[in-house]
Parts: C-alpha cells; sequence; structure tokens
C-alpha cells in the first residue's frame, strides 16, 4: 500500500514485522536501493521512489527470461490474453467503439501493434487484463526476438471482423496477424 514517496519501516521494524533476520532486511533493502526502487536519506529514513520509466522489466527479464520455455511463455501468454480481450471486446463493445478503430486503422499514417491492442484491450472493459497486458508486453519487448511489423491489412480485416461481431471470425484473423498455428485452438 506504500506509494511514491511514502517512508518505508525501519529495518528492525521490517524485521520484527516480517520474522526475517535484520541482516536479510538489510540485504533485500540494500538490492531494492541498488534497484532505485527506494532510496536513503540520512537522518530522514528510507522512502519509495518514482520508477516509472526506469528500466525495472528489462532489468528483471534478465533474470526470469533466462530459459527458452520462459519465453516462450511470455509470447504464449500475452497471446492468450489478446484473444480473451477480443473475445470481451465482442462482448462489451458497441458497433459505434469498434467502427472507431476501423477508422482509425485505416486512416492513420502510422501506428504500432502497441497502440492497435491498447485500444482492443480498452474495449474489453477489463483493468487487470490490461495491467497484465502490458507487463507482458514490457518483457515481450525487452526479448530481442519482438522487433516484427504487421501490415495493415491485417489489422483491418481483425477490425471487420469484430464489427461483424463474429468470433470464429475474429479469431482467426487474430491467428493470421500473429502467424499462429492451430495450436492455440482452445477457443
Amino acid at each position: 500500500g506504500l506509494k511514491t514517496g511514502d517512508k518505508i519501516p525501519s529495518e528492525r521494524e521490517l524485521s520484527e514485522r516480517l520474522n526475517f533476520g535484520r541482516s536479510s532486511v538489510r540485504e533485500a533493502l540494500r538490492a531494492l536501493e541498488l534497484l532505485g526502487l527506494i532510496e536513503t536519506r540520512r537522518g530522514e529514513g528510507t522512502f519509495i521512489r518514482d520508477f516509472r520509466g526506469h528500466q525495472l522489466v528489462q532489468l528483471l527479464s534478465t533474470f526470469i527470461l533466462q530459459d527458452q520455455k520462459a519465453i516462450r511463455d511470455v509470447f504464449e501468454t500475452k497471446n492468450y490474453i489478446e484473444m480473451d480481450c477480443l473475445h470481451l471486446a465482442l462482448q462489451k463493445a458497441d458497433n459505434q467503439e469498434i467502427t472507431k478503430i476501423k477508422d482509425w486503422v485505416e486512416k492513420a499514417e502510422h501506428f504500432s501493434d502497441d497502440e492497435f491492442f491498447q485500444r482492443i484491450m480498452e474495449l474489453s472493459d477489463n483493468h487487470l487484463f490490461l495491467r497484465l497486458w502490458s507487463i507482458l508486453n514490457e518483457y515481450y519487448h525487452s526479448l530481442e526476438e519482438s522487433h516484427l511489423t504487421f501490415k495493415r491489412e491485417y489489422y483491418l480485416k481483425l477490425t471487420i471482423a469484430l464489427a461483424e461481431k463474429d468470433l470464429e471470425k475474429t479469431l482467426s484473423a487474430y491467428k493470421k496477424l500473429r502467424n499462429l498455428s492451430n495450436s492455440t485452438d482452445k477457443y
């Protein structure tokens, strides 16, 4: 429940609350400080730093994404969240909202895959999916293999399928966009 600028409890208090030795708490605090997540001010205490824009995901991904299975899991989970959000968007979004995205895809000079799916996440109206997708998307972009580009026509086909409120067509268009085989056929 702590926010940027909040003071965190002392080593002694953390040690008692968490039932860990003071040396373990001190080591953890030192690691958090090295990551730039907290700062210690002499005579004042230790405070939560503003770490938005911090390269935390890239830093953590070097530890988390060390094996190929973990990397595949990120891709797979991100894809499933996107498909689930497309499914929710079909249920929740009205025609006007979908038409707005379709017009944007047709008329925007440039747009990114992230911008497109950010809009889909908003249509799905599921804040948790949006947060999970954002985190996975940052991991995805921290990987060297993630520099893919997609053709506008694939996004257009996807928005047309959404506008028709056709789940099968929507998921088929998504799989073509992502170049997925039928291994994702949980639907």
